[in-house]
């Protein structure tokens, strides 16, 4: 569907920003989409896994990176978070001729780390990702527990300014193996999640902020994502959610209020974020977001060297951040005639490139 500008084009097979037949996602929509060949190409694996020993893991293979200070890397990034907030972040960074990926299927291979899917026992594929880098790492299986699905085609077409792709595998599965920190190998359990992602632009150029996050409740699975434009595309903004029932998805729409509470100030990441998110779909739900408190709050800029951070901020006009935020949430779902409310502690994240306005 095109905005009032005609500058952008969702994926919804409608009516109107949602999908009214939502499909299975094939195995093969997880397979390689970029000719990394071609300039400007960027697509990235995502993985992350909240264990009952309290870490917080995250694991990106990129084909190609988009972020600034690292645009068109291949690598793997590794992320963990201690239960005490302890994190350990490293980026190792790969030629090119070390990656390998299927385009039918989701196999990826970047040095010796790998992403392999087995769909042998069960008709819904178990995912293992394996990291290995010098005493850093984790060998995991992804059992998903919520069906593969996509808003749309997956993809949104920004004018003539590029596209970006956008389909998750699974928005919930149980997780089980092990991580290794520091040579210490452990064993782990937990839920994770799963997403894949392709464009031909760099972020800054189109997009301001963006917030996205889940939400696991005793019956349900949700996932959202709020994307604000810049004034290039008319400052149009992509929102996505998807609602699932046990392994059903049942809602795929961009029709809901996104309401953003009271801003809140972090020193360091020095920029404001919400204190509360409202996602309200109206009659078909709503979820209530309270942030309880900063996981994460990173001034991206302190990753970048001297001669990249002036470029960002004179040049480029941008000053990223990062936040990973640790909510109670209220989700209401209206099943049957009747409105279930189900409550609990999610975790979600924003990305800006400009303040909070």
């Amino acid at each position: 569907m095109r905005d009032k500008a005609g500058k952008v084009l969702e994926g919804w097979n409608g009516p109107g920003r949602r999908d009214g037949v939502i499909e299975a996602l094939p195995l093969e929509e997880d397979g390689l989409y970029s000719d990394l060949d071609k300039k400007g190409r960027y697509e990235w694996w995502y993985f992350d896994a909240h264990l009952d020993s309290g870490h917080t893991l995250v694991v990106f293979f990129h084909a190609s990176n988009p972020n600034p200070g690292r645009t068109g890397k291949t690598g793997v990034e590794f992320i963990l978070i201690s239960p005490e907030g302890q994190r350990t972040q490293v980026f190792f960074v790969y030629d090119k001729s070390k990656f390998k990926a299927a385009k039918d299927k989701p196999e990826v291979r970047i040095g010796g780390n790998s992403i392999t899917v087995d769909q042998t026992r069960s008709m819904q594929p178990v995912y293992t990702v394996f990291v290995d880098e010098g005493g850093l790492g984790c060998d995991l299986k992804y059992t998903p527990l919520v069906n593969g699905w996509k808003p749309g085609s997956g993809l949104s077409q920004f004018g003539d300014l590029g596209y970006m792709g956008w389909v998750v595998p699974f928005a919930r599965a149980s997780v089980e193996g092990s991580i290794t920190r520091d040579g210490q190998t452990f064993q782990v359990n937990g839920t994770g999640y799963h997403d894949h992602n392709w464009l031909n632009f760099q972020f800054q150029r189109i997009i301001e902020y963006w917030m996205w996050g889940r939400i696991y409740s005793e019956n349900y699975t949700l996932a959202y994502a709020f994307i604000q434009c810049t004034e290039a595309v008319d400052r149009h903004a992509v929102k996505v959610l998807m609602l699932a029932e046990g392994r059903e998805v049942i809602l795929s729409t961009g029709e809901f209020d996104f309401i953003k509470g009271e801003l809140e100030y972090s020193s360091s990441a020095k920029h404001h974020f919400p204190g509360q998110i409202v996602i309200d779909a109206h009659e078909e739900g709503k979820a209530t977001l309270n942030v309880k408190h900063v996981l994460e709050a990173q001034d991206m800029l302190d990753n970048f060297n001297p001669a990249l951070r002036f470029i960002a901020k004179n040049i480029l006009r941008i000053k990223p951040a990062y936040f990973r935020l640790v909510s109670d949430f209220v989700l209401e779902v209206a099943r049957g005639g009747e409105q279930v409310k189900e409550t609990g502690t999610t975790m979600h994240e924003i990305v800006i490139f400009t303040p909070l306005k």
